[in-house]
């Protein structure tokens, strides 16, 4: 058995298949906008149709919570060493089962964690990356709330312990401090699973370190940045930029940890630069 990921297609074409890979705590819809977005930039600029994918992570949205087999070992603190691993390693398996080779994997936050691995373990799937609001460094000592975050949701069989993420904070962007915004987080975190939120933030404090990834990437690469992201504003992501040769660097003004929820214009414009840097490469 493997991880299952329950694929979402926003459009079929020719080429590379972008594959957007989603944030905690919640699923692929938070890249519909985006990825609307990135279909209208690309008619207007007769770019021919290329796939567009958001397959939900594994324990969100349709997809699966994944078996303590395919789950791999369990330390003694709840979380799973090669569970990162497993799961980027399904990511390559969904292109492969249907032709592809390669990739432009997109991940946000959680998503990027994911990026990050397959060009660690599969580089040669890797024709363009962007890493959004991430980071290649472990948590580190601050990891210890994710498995706490972990416990209280599967003991509490509820969502209640990440619904902070809806909840704006004085210092966060015009956006995420719209009805709007806390409406529809709102809503796409009370329709997932708590055992799926455990099981991601187990995966997430398990994974292994990446520090070292960023210089071994040689695929057109973008980095994006919301000036106001409390964890992977520009001071943690323009270094990382800075680490991977060519890579173009995109800060986004008034922008949270959300970017592509914020401001999906913009990520969508980025986007589609980055595969015309693909397709031209």
């Amino acid at each position: 058995m493997a991880i299952e990921l329950v694929n979402h297609v926003y459009r079929e074409g020719e080429g590379v298949p972008v594959v957007l890979m989603n944030a905690y705590p919640v699923d692929h819809r938070m890249w519909d906008v985006c990825a609307k977005a990135l279909v209208d930039f690309s008619d207007l600029d007769d770019v021919p149709p290329f796939p567009i994918w958001a397959p939900d992570m594994a324990g969100s949205g349709a997809s699966p919570v994944p078996s303590a087999e395919d789950s791999g070992p369990q330390l003694p603190n709840g979380s799973y060493p090669e569970a990162l691993d497993r799961l980027a390693d399904a990511y390559v398996n969904l292109i492969k089962a249907a032709g592809y080779s390669q990739a432009i994997w997109v991940g946000l936050s959680m998503g990027g964690y994911v990026a990050m691995d397959i060009q660690r373990r599969h580089p040669e799937t890797v024709a363009g990356l962007a890493l959004c609001d991430t980071m290649a460094a472990s948590d580190g000592v601050g990891g210890e709330g994710r498995l706490a975050m972990a416990d209280a949701a599967e003991q509490t069989n509820s969502v209640e312990p990440v619904m902070h993420f809806a909840k704006p904070s004085e210092g966060d962007s015009t956006v995420k401090k719209t009805p709007e915004f806390v409406e529809t987080m709102t809503r796409w975190i009370e329709e997932q699973n708590p055992a799926g939120l455990a099981w991601r933030q187990r995966m997430t404090y398990g994974r292994p370190d990446m520090s070292a990834v960023p210089e071994t990437i040689s695929a057109p690469t973008l980095v994006i940045s919301g000036e106001l992201d409390p964890t992977s504003n520009p001071s943690v992501m323009r270094p990382l930029s800075a680490r991977i040769r060519g890579a173009e660097f995109i800060d986004i003004p008034d922008c949270g940890h959300f970017s592509a929820v914020e401001h999906p214009d913009v990520v969508a414009r980025a986007l589609l630069s980055l595969v015309r840097r693909v397709q031209a490469a």
